[in-house]
């Protein structure tokens, strides 16, 4: 049909560079991750070896065991096919695809409990001067060092700003660092910890909190496991800082501006991330739902033909594609350079909560197979539910969205 106006490139539409990125890592997760899947959840490890996925380059929560040349076969398929740097900028060795290109991988990536092995560098240490470079940035590009952040505490989770109690004292020519950081995820295995510090008690989160590179084998520096529901074993660790020394040269950035460098890390990496998560395990639990409705037949007819079904289905179809138009609209924003402070507060907000309620009508669609571990259905509904109180609670991106809106106005929400 002939149009009189000039007809947009793109309504919430990836450009054909990143379809083409798209289609590659679904294959790839097709033909190499989800084959694994069933004996990843089956699978226990040998007596002495811990539970996990044998990579940590994210939040899995989910028990399960593959053998190490498993994950090494799958590193070597990540490497060949040219996905493992595929996050990176230019300028450190990947295409720099951007923000949008990192979302687009991580909703294939999620389309599985297996994670095809990718390098995984948090936003905020590109940071790093050409002096701390070679030591935290250059081993975390090559796969040879983990980073954990840490900037929760057990008095300070939705208010670090304000009521960050952990300080950090000038001392010679350096810092001398004593508090407690709590929630800390997959610190056992961390190298180094990218880790907030007040070093103004007055100006705090206004110029007042520095972000330190602390290792993980600095004197002071214990941890102890947080039993929590979402794993068996332990993957979230309380970190006591008891006069640990850090030098001058391990300051991350600018003293004075660990905060605004910690909240480029929960827009960019935790927030967004909420949503690649509910896109891709909402994408391959519709695949599942569908399948089984259309061929799960009682009292005579398959389930595909009952109405409270049907409804089911479109409620999971209409929260998918709204979760992936938000999350795609901030990347791109944040692409263009734009604060998506507000912009990823909705995105973790919709993922998080739209995302686990459409997991729970896909749980209710397969009844009982929906609720056995074999599956991967009740493990990302553990962990969309952990997505409304992880990286900042439903409340907190509320208080974020509203904040917006009073501040910018219509200019906000007008089309």
């Amino acid at each position: 049909m002939d149009v009189n106006y000039s007809l947009p490139e793109a309504a919430f539409e990836l450009p054909p560079e990143l379809v083409e990125l798209k289609n590659l890592v679904r294959d790839v997760v097709d033909k190499e991750c989800i084959p694994l899947e069933q004996d990843f959840l089956t699978g226990r490890p040998p007596a002495g070896e811990e539970h996990g996925s044998g990579d940590v380059r994210g939040e899995s929560f989910t028990d399960g065991w593959l053998p190490r040349e498993a994950y090494d076969r799958l590193t070597t398929v990540s490497k060949q096919t040219g996905l493992y740097n595929i996050n990176l900028p230019v300028e450190h060795g990947g295409p720099g695809l951007g923000v949008l290109g990192a979302f687009v991988v991580a909703e294939e990536l999620n389309r599985c409990l297996v994670k095809l092995p990718i390098c995984y560098v948090p936003n905020i240490l590109y940071s790093c001067n050409e002096a701390q470079r070679p030591k935290y940035l250059d081993p975390v590009i090559a796969g040879e060092a983990f980073p954990a952040f840490a900037q929760s505490e057990p008095g300070a989770g939705s208010d670090p700003g304000n009521s960050m109690s952990t300080t950090a004292i000038r001392k010679g020519d350096g810092w001398v660092i004593n508090g407690t950081k709590t929630w800390i995820s997959y610190a056992n295995r961390a190298s180094f910890f990218m880790l907030q510090a007040v070093t103004d008690p007055v100006k705090r989160q206004r110029g007042g909190i520095t972000m330190f590179l602390v290792d993980a084998d600095t004197p002071g520096l214990t941890m102890s496991p947080v039993d929590v529901w979402l794993t068996n074993s332990p993957h979230t660790f309380t970190l006591y800082l008891d006069d640990v020394f850090v030098p001058d040269s391990n300051v991350l950035g600018e003293v004075g501006g660990g905060f605004a460098l910690g909240q480029s890390w929960l827009a960019v990496f935790d927030r967004l991330s909420r949503g690649s998560l509910a896109t891709g395990a909402l994408s391959r639990g519709l695949e599942i739902a569908t399948d089984w409705a259309k061929n799960r037949v009682t009292f005579g007819e398959p389930l595909s033909e009952r109405q409270a079904i049907q409804w089911m289905l479109t409620d999971i179809y209409i929260d998918l594609k709204a979760i992936r138009a938000l999350c795609y609209d901030c990347a791109a924003r944040a692409d263009r350079g734009e604060d998506i402070r507000s912009y990823a507060a909705m995105c973790k907000f919709v993922g998080a909560n739209w995302g686990h309620r459409s997991m729970d009508n896909i749980m209710q669609i397969l009844g009982g197979i929906g609720e056995t571990t074999e599956t991967p259905i009740p493990h990302w509904y553990r962990q969309l539910r952990h997505g409304r109180i992880g990286g900042g609670t439903d409340e907190i991106q509320r208080i974020l969205m509203s904040r917006a809106i009073l501040k910018q106005g219509k200019s906000l929400w007008q089309a």
